[in-house]
């Protein structure tokens, strides 16, 4: 069986703020790629023990995440995206897709370091339901027929990959502490806005994360029919809110398709009145 396992660092037990963790130029940086790096072996080894064989892990996270000479040596590593962007190399030869590292979609009340792509974002959605970094992928997913069976991270991200994705196995590793609502706030006000948090020990969250992996790929192994999308039906649009250039107006923009969820999300935005 063949799985595409795609991470991000926000999401990652110990991994405190943004500036400082994930960041090339942050002091803890290295210390973020470690502790990445490791949640991701420990997802490996359990989708190895439940029935996963090949595996190629995408590191999804902006400045980079994973660090190659560290990664189990058995699985192989994409990173950097092609073009058009989406869907990143997922293709129908994959069995099933995961993710361990991911953050909450813009404006998700209880999470942390709480984005989607960038801290501008204040909501995306796509025929109107609202989605994150998570369903970006998932929808990609959706459209190849690639069932979404595990997604570690946040708790709020647990919570909206159930709600997006249901049957999704998922792992907590950490919990967000501070509400939303917070869409009157500038681009670098909102990046340091939502950085409250309770974490795992790192060595508890790959404890977690292994053994949700294995009950994921059990679970697939078992009945494949558990995991579902949401109902979405073509023309798709896609919608986009953003805060304002130096605290001027908020500002919306779309792009429609008329068959591929895919193909909306790569298609250019235009402006469009509100």
């Amino acid at each position: 069986m063949r799985l595409y396992l795609t991470t991000d660092m926000e999401g990652v037990a110990g991994v405190l703020d943004h500036d400082n963790w994930v960041m090339r130029d942050g002091c803890w940086y290295k210390t973020g790629v470690d502790l990445l790096t490791a949640e991701t072996n420990a997802a490996i080894a359990g989708f190895r023990a439940g029935g996963f064989t090949d595996i190629v892990v995408m590191d999804g996270h902006g400045a980079g995440g994973i660090d190659p000479t560290a990664l189990d040596p058995d699985v192989e590593l994409l990173r950097h995206a092609p073009t058009p962007v989406y869907p990143w190399c997922l293709d129908e030869g994959f069995d099933a897709i995961a993710w361990v590292g991911q953050h909450a979609k813009a404006g998700t009340p209880m999470s942390h370091i709480t984005h989607t792509g960038w801290f501008d974002v204040i909501d995306l959605s796509v025929n109107g339901i609202s989605i994150g970094e998570y369903g970006q992928f998932a929808l990609c997913a959706k459209e190849l027929g690639v069932p979404c069976i595990f997604a570690a991270g946040e708790q709020a991200l647990c919570d909206e990959a159930t709600a997006l994705t249901p049957g999704v196995e998922t792992v907590a590793v950490k919990w967000g502490l501070k509400t939303d609502g917070l869409e009157h706030l500038t681009t670098d006000q909102y990046r340091n806005a939502k950085l409250a948090a309770r974490h795992l020990s790192p060595t508890e969250a790959r404890r977690r994360i292994a053994a949700g992996a294995r009950r994921a790929a059990e679970a697939f192994v078992a009945d494949r029919g558990r995991f579902r999308f949401p109902e979405l039906a073509p023309p798709y649009t896609l919608h986009r809110v953003t805060r304002g250039v130096a605290g001027g107006p908020i500002t919306h923009s779309e792009a429609t398709h008329p068959d591929s969820l895919i193909g909306v999300l790569n298609a250019p935005r235009h402006e469009v009145a509100r």
